[in-house]
């Protein structure tokens, strides 16, 4: 069952455990590393090339065509990132030495200013500088925002024929209504096309905003008429903006307010999804019109599922976190969001006894105090000076024991 697409990424490091994990091992079927079980988003996974891959087949059939190049060899699309490089001479004491920067993704704008004054509105740490904090963020963002997952049914776990029609149709309703990718513009530049598609829609209604866009030009009002759609402050005059064609041009962004309404993380290369007024990534999309798999993070297309914990699962995927045996039925303890069937909950995770040391069952009483545990019975929860059985009574605790008076823990202590 192993397939080529398991290869992918192996023995990549991980950004999250450092040292701890030997290097990435892709699950049989959850999107998790084996050793570490961090995500594949926290492993240095994909390289650029498959990244640039998985965004060229989103755009495919679609009108962003203009942003992907098809490989002669293979046919497949691949994304035309805009890398946008940067000199900036630095002068130095004898020779002037020459700095560049290499943005990783810049906005496909013909004006570089226009390009580079974009970079500077996002915060630093999110900018895609090659080798920096920013870069790692845009790459993870990527993995996150726009799983494969989510668009390419060949990259799901055993799907059936019907589950595959399904997903093929799902991906292009949502690419013909939803999918977009942000324009940067200087908002004077839009008014003005925007006022010229009012006059061919509207007649006359248009006219008067039009003379109203050309009054406002006047070289005395500085302020801007513009507010931004995501925090409704005003935009500055000269700073590029943000549109979104399916949102329509009379509204504008920040590039830093460029941002998912679920996830309010930065939309990845401004690839959004238009839904009810909203922007969304990719992922959150998906999720306001499918239920996903807590267990592989599959969107879900079976008419069987089940809901537990707050989440959705494949019938098959419900499923012990340590040791993937199928929960339906039997006793499961939550650990960290994640199911643990008893025997791996008893064996890796259970609260130890101060009393006697043994796994407390996680059905049993217990008592609890600071990271300290006990049964909660005569034999476990006693004064550890006289044994006396504290169930019920005033204790007081030091570390890992329990008193049952001011004299015990003198006696003990001392």
């Amino acid at each position: 069952q192993m397939g080529l697409g398991h290869e992918q990424g192996f023995g990549a490091p991980c950004l999250k455990c450092k040292d701890k994990c030997e290097g990435f091992e892709l699950h049989f079927w959850r999107k998790i590393c084996r050793n570490c079980k961090c995500g594949q988003e926290e492993h240095d996974v994909l390289t650029s090339n498959e990244e640039d891959r998985k965004v060229g087949k989103l755009f495919e059939d679609t009108k962003y065509t203009t942003l992907i190049a098809k490989l002669k060899n293979d046919g497949i699309p691949m994304y035309k990132r805009n890398v946008m490089i940067l000199t900036n001479p630095v002068p130095a004491k004898k020779n002037i030495s020459i700095n560049t920067v290499t943005y990783e993704w810049a906005p496909p704008v013909q004006n570089q200013t226009l390009a580079r004054q974009y970079m500077q509105m996002l915060p630093k740490e999110k900018q895609p500088v090659a080798g920096s904090e920013g870069a790692q963020y845009r790459k993870k963002q990527l993995a996150k925002q726009l799983p494969a997952h989510d668009q390419d049914p060949s990259k799901c776990h055993e799907l059936s024929p019907n589950e595959v029609k399904q997903m093929e149709q799902f991906v292009k309703k949502y690419k013909n209504e939803a999918l977009g990718v942000g324009d940067v513009k200087l908002p004077g530049e839009v008014e003005t096309r925007a006022t010229d598609k009012n006059n061919l829609n509207n007649g006359d209604r248009g006219t008067s905003a039009a003379v109203g866009a050309m009054e406002d030009k006047s070289p005395d009002r500085k302020a801007s008429q513009y507010s931004c759609y995501r925090c409704k402050l005003s935009m500055k005059e000269g700073d590029p903006a943000v549109y979104a064609e399916r949102a329509g041009y009379d509204k504008l962004w920040h590039p830093a307010c460029f941002v998912c309404c679920t996830c309010s993380e930065l939309l990845v290369d401004m690839i959004y999804f238009w839904k009810n007024g909203n922007l969304y990534c990719g992922r959150h999309y998906c999720d306001s019109e499918k239920p996903r798999c807590a267990g592989c993070d599959e969107l879900i297309f079976s008419n069987e599922y089940t809901q537990a914990e707050g989440q959705n699962w494949h019938l098959k995927h419900f499923c012990c976190f340590d040791c993937d045996c199928v929960l339906a039925g039997e006793i499961y303890v939550m650990v960290n969001d994640k199911p643990v069937c008893k025997p791996c909950y008893v064996k890796n995770h259970a609260a130890i006894c101060q009393g006697c040391h043994d796994a407390i069952d996680p059905e049993v009483q217990r008592v609890t105090y600071n990271n300290f545990n006990w049964h909660a019975t005569q034999e476990c929860f006693l004064c550890s000076c006289c044994s006396k059985c504290l169930i019920g009574q005033k204790f007081m605790p030091v570390e890992g024991m329990v008193f049952c008076s001011v004299e015990c823990k003198k006696k003990m202590m001392s």
